[in-house]
């Protein structure tokens, strides 16, 4: 009982506090004041440390908390108006800060677009249903309205539809220059964004707008003079463009009965070397795309929470005159244009 009395008293001896106080007890002895003791260099060394620690902690709970009320609005703002905004009151007033008319406003596909990086963290988990049980893209023709609706319609699997287009003289037709001349000419479609850059996708190019593209000259778009190569999307909200377009396509024999099309077309075009990068589209509904000209090679993996249970990785190559039905709101897809010409192609939702 004594050893461990002995202990605990050397114990309780060896404390920082005890030993601090007997400290001060013995420079007050001396005849220390306080003055004196800050003039020591040892405890001036302590005195920065111990501001320099604080200050960064400061620094660090700050950041801490600017980020949480950060995140914290931005989901509020997603949650709140389940964006991208379409609250009519709200987009009405963002429109009139913007300088646009409201008149403008139901032809506005968004008035927010949410970045893409956003987009796939509150993007919501789904089920590997749809699948896994894809372990390839068929190609396949002939293909009656009924059996694509049971098969491919609404089932989220991919496919290739390679006699889609015999009856349309779109494969003549669309070129750079097609779409140059009727962007340039048609009297009202202007560059705006009430016109025809309604929604315009630069992808890995330097084109701010659709007009950017069209000043392109011929030997540029072709790369003829040694430019870079390109790629880019639009969607086509002026409706005298869009019955110029449908001219030349009629609506695809394959699709089902009682399906819609969008009455917007949407149309991708560049040159060999470039295509879209990996990523998943927020639209409402599935879509069909016609490769016009040019072969596109199209990359497809499942969303991240599929990657255990469906093939992670499934590649197509679709030639002219064949269609690719997608569920892009399921499926992550990249392209890459191949070949050594122009690759355009036109497509739409269904629902």
């Amino acid at each position: 009982m004594a050893d461990r009395e002995g202990v605990t008293s050397d114990i309780m001896e060896d404390h920082p506090r005890i030993r601090f106080n007997r400290l001060l007890e013995k420079t007050e002895s001396l005849g220390l004041t306080g003055s004196d003791l800050e003039s020591l260099p040892s405890l001036k060394r302590l005195k920065v440390n111990y501001d320099s620690d604080r200050s960064l902690l400061i620094y660090v709970s700050f950041f801490i908390i600017k980020t949480v009320i950060f995140a914290t609005i931005i989901f509020g703002f997603v949650w709140t108006f389940n964006w991208p905004i379409l609250n009519e009151e709200i987009a009405s007033k963002l429109l009139s800060i913007q300088g646009v008319s409201s008149k403008y406003f139901e032809r506005e596909e968004c008035v927010v677009h949410m970045p893409h990086d956003l987009q796939n963290i509150f993007r919501p988990p789904v089920s590997c249903e749809f699948c896994q049980n894809v372990t390839h893209i068929p190609r396949v023709t002939g293909i009656t309205q009924e059996d694509f609706e049971k098969k491919y319609a609404y089932s989220g699997h991919p496919v290739v539809i390679a006699d889609a287009t015999k009856q349309w003289t779109a494969m003549g037709v669309y070129n750079f220059k097609f779409f140059k001349d009727i962007h340039e000419n048609v009297s009202g479609s202007g560059t705006n964004v009430k016109g025809t850059d309604c929604q315009f996708f630069p992808y890995k190019t330097n084109f701010k707008a659709l007009a950017d593209v069209f000043k392109m000259t011929i030997d540029m778009a072709y790369m003829r003079d040694g430019s870079k190569p390109w790629y880019i999307g639009w969607k086509n909200c002026d409706f005298t463009i869009g019955s110029i377009l449908r001219r030349h396509y009629s609506r695809p024999y394959f699709l089902p009965v009682l399906a819609e099309s969008s009455k917007t077309d949407w149309i991708f075009m560049g040159s060999p070397g470039y295509g879209a990068n990996l990523h998943i589209d927020n639209v409402g509904n599935p879509s069909w795309q016609a490769q016009i000209t040019g072969h596109k090679r199209w990359i497809l993996e499942p969303p991240p929470e599929c990657y255990y249970t469906c093939t992670s990785h499934m590649e197509v190559v679709v030639q002219p005159g064949e269609i690719m039905v997608l569920d892009a709101n399921m499926w992550y897809h990249q392209t890459l244009i191949e070949g050594d010409e122009i690759a355009i192609a036109i497509g739409s939702e269904y629902d």
